[in-house]
């Protein structure tokens, strides 16, 4: 007799895991996507609070309010949606360039641009610094993880399929765009390297996370969230680099051009990213209605 093969109990377990998952599997795909994303949250973030001169405070409650809607939608939906999951982690990016902006800096000459006088409207700034402010954004990171931990949920982004579990994921995220702009800063304005030093320093630190991956010893879930956070200040001081002017060390095409280029990018590795959701969702559906039966073979 020929040999037939049907789901083991594992695959179809696996199967049903993947009907019902909201977040995207972890990919080199999904890494591009979300440089691309976090840079664009940098450069229009500085579009909204600089070139626009709304301010940073203003910015700050707009770019929030949007990240609570587009937070809504995602989890509102019932499974992953590349467009809603990329518009959060969009809207998450370019809130936490503003939130960070207002942590740190202040009214002075250095923070203003084009001939602007003052940040907008409401608070100028806190006028935190660099350090202090990526301290702070820190020490709420860990208060997140820890937060987490004691509920017992898994850290693994493909296994997040509850909403108190997708609602700490989000959480992590926002906080950690945030952190991630604040080194990104640093580097590019106070530490001396630069904004094409500092994307490059970043770059390498991915490096090495990529070479730890094979390490037993370190676990995938930790370099992930490590590369997570690393991925914001590597968008920070890409955005900074092709926004700036040349005198200060960037490419000088403007918050307004940038944008517009790295949001057809975005747009494109989000189709992308939906034609492959669906070609790999069109093999589940009998996957999923099979959960009982196993594997057999006849000779």
């Amino acid at each position: 007799m020929e040999k037939s093969e049907v789901l083991t109990d594992l695959e179809a377990t696996e199967a049903r895991k993947r009907l019902v998952k909201k977040l995207p599997e972890v990919t080199l795909a999904f890494w591009i996507t979300k440089i691309a994303a976090t840079t664009l949250g940098e450069t229009a973030g500085d579009l909204f609070a600089q070139t626009l001169r709304l301010g940073y405070f203003l910015t700050t409650i707009a770019l929030f309010l949007l990240f609570v809607v587009t937070l809504v939608v995602q989890l509102r939906s019932r499974r992953y949606n590349p467009l809603f999951y990329w518009t959060v982690i969009l809207s998450t990016s370019m809130a936490g360039t503003t939130m960070s902006d207002f942590m740190n800096r202040d009214a002075s000459v250095k923070f203003l641009s084009n001939g602007a006088t003052s940040l907008g409207w409401g608070p100028q700034g806190l006028g935190l610094g660099y350090p202090e402010g990526a301290a702070i954004l820190t020490s709420i990171l860990v208060a997140v993880f820890i937060v987490w931990k004691l509920t017992g949920m898994t850290f693994v982004i493909r296994d997040i399929v509850t909403f108190r579990g997708e609602a700490l994921f989000w959480s992590a995220i926002l906080v950690s765009n945030t952190l991630g702009t604040s080194m990104g800063d640093f580097l590019s304005d106070s530490s001396g390297f630069g904004y094409a030093g500092g994307a490059a320093l970043v770059a390498g630190a991915l490096v090495v996370l990529v070479i730890l991956m094979p390490v037993s010893a370190v676990p995938n879930v930790v370099l992930f969230w490590i590369a997570f956070v690393l991925t914001r200040p590597l968008g920070a001081t890409a955005g900074d680099f092709l926004t700036k002017s040349a005198a200060k060390g960037g490419l000088n095409l403007g918050t307004a051009g940038s944008s517009s280029v790295l949001l057809s990018l975005l747009l494109g590795l989000v189709a992308y990213a939906h034609l492959q959701e669906r070609k790999q969702r069109a093999t589940l559906p009998d996957a999923a209605a099979a959960p009982n039966r196993i594997t057999q073979r006849a000779g």
